[in-house]
């Protein structure tokens, strides 16, 4: 880094409240380590291979810049006294060097895709492979290349990993629930039933905010501290006022609940919180409604590229439980009570094309990168049912709405067959 850029980076705290500042980069910090886990940003140290091969390399290869030049690491021949070693690497995707070569009888094909070494010095030869660079050649923010790494009959590849670095995004969990958990929720022409969940949230946590997305036929106003009341056009759907909700949160954490439940003492959104902290990677937590702790298990299988592939869904399967938690179990997908980390669940967002029908197809959109637990314990109550019947015309799906999501499953996630 240069002074330049020093003196600017330092410059960020002289706007930051020098009385919290201390408190802040702890937080900061903290934050930090548990997304460089919950990322997989923290390389573990290189693993070099030896064993029956006399050459000696990073087993799970490297990561680097696009178009930056970068040594790659534990480069070296073990081998028996010989008159001559000789060994040679190649890309495709990139070019070799030797740094400060001086030498140009030893080292042949500097700047190009195909590098060759040689010397009568074992110890000379080591040194010069020490200092072989790597250069991509082309710009991505992501691919690879395979390095060929060989010596007479033996040969090692490994990859190298092309890739441009990300910057973090971390949300500052504050100090207290308020400032770690947004209550989210969608309403449509429930506005009773939405009032006694407020009710209800207030009389646990008078100060926490809530985040409520309407598509009613004629809005009516909602009032209360700290409350966000979104107006959509009517009868947008179930997953059209998801995205709106969680887009407005600012916090690490958001709960989702339905508008006709009801908090009561065993609702404890701290104990959600608890298990997020201490497992970094888990990206939503379930709990269960009243009794009902509903989760499953998905199998897919991707099939063939003309067909397509094959979904189904176990009901109250999971994979095996959380270490650390012997009440939790990880699975696919859990029950509309859960508490999701902010980030992950916008990078897979809700599809608005689902307008009733909708709650595992999150959960499908999100296979292979969200990890789910579903969790005892962890309870909300459920409002007692009355009969609506404008709200039920427009709740329960006809035929077409059935007929129409499974075409769009077909096309959207290239699915041919799906049993639920």
């Amino acid at each position: 880094m240069t002074k330049a850029a020093a003196k600017a980076t330092s410059n960020i705290q002289s706007f930051l409240n020098k009385d919290e500042l201390e408190d802040l980069k702890r937080r900061r910090s903290e934050e930090y380590q548990k997304y460089q886990l919950r990322m997989g940003t923290q390389m573990d140290s290189v693993i070099l291979a030896q064993a029956n091969s006399p050459l000696q390399y990073p087993i799970q290869g490297i990561v680097v810049p696009p178009l930056t030049k970068t040594v790659i690491p534990g480069l070296a021949l073990q081998a028996q006294i010989t008159e001559l070693y000789k060994v040679s690497l190649s890309v495709k995707r990139g070019v070799l060097s030797v740094e400060d070569d001086l030498d140009e009888q030893q080292v042949d094909g500097q700047g190009q895709s195909e590098l060759s070494i040689s010397s009568s010095s074992l110890t000379q030869l080591n040194d010069l492979l020490s200092r072989v660079t790597y250069t991509s050649t082309i710009y991505h923010i992501k691919t690879k290349d395979l390095v060929h790494f060989s010596f007479e009959d033996h040969e090692a590849i490994f990859p190298i990993v092309i890739k441009r670095p990300s910057v973090p995004v971390l949300y500052d969990p504050g100090t207290d629930i308020n400032s770690q958990v947004t209550i989210t929720t969608k309403t449509f022409l429930r506005y009773e039933e939405l009032n006694i969940l407020i009710n209800s949230i207030r009389q646990f946590y008078p100060q926490i905010k809530i985040i409520i997305a309407d598509d009613s036929l004629t809005p009516e106003k909602v009032t209360g501290n700290n409350i966000e009341h979104y107006i959509m056009p009517p009868a947008q759907g179930w997953f059209a006022g998801r995205n709106l909700a969680v887009s407005q949160v600012t916090t690490k954490y958001f709960l989702w609940v339905d508008d006709d439940y009801i908090f009561n003492n065993d609702t404890q959104i701290e104990r959600f919180v608890e298990i997020m902290e201490k497992v970094p990677e888990l990206d939503v937590v379930g709990g269960a409604v009243d009794r009902n702790q509903f989760y499953f298990r998905l199998k897919y299988e991707e099939g063939d590229e003309e067909g397509g592939g094959c979904l189904r869904r176990f009901h109250r399967r999971n994979y095996q439980s959380v270490p650390g938690f012997k009440n939790c179990v990880f699975v696919d997908g859990v029950v509309n009570y859960f508490l999701a980390r902010t980030d992950s669940v916008r990078r897979v967002g809700f599809d608005p094309f689902l307008k009733r029908v909708a709650h595992t197809e999150f959960f499908l959109d999100g296979l292979g990168d969200l990890l789910i637990a579903s969790c005892k314990g962890l309870t909300v109550g459920h409002q007692k049912k009355r009969k609506l019947s404008n709200y039920r015309r427009f709740r329960f799906p006809g035929r077409n709405d059935g007929t129409n999501k499974l075409a769009h499953h077909y096309f959207k996630n290239y699915i041919k067959c799906i049993r639920y």
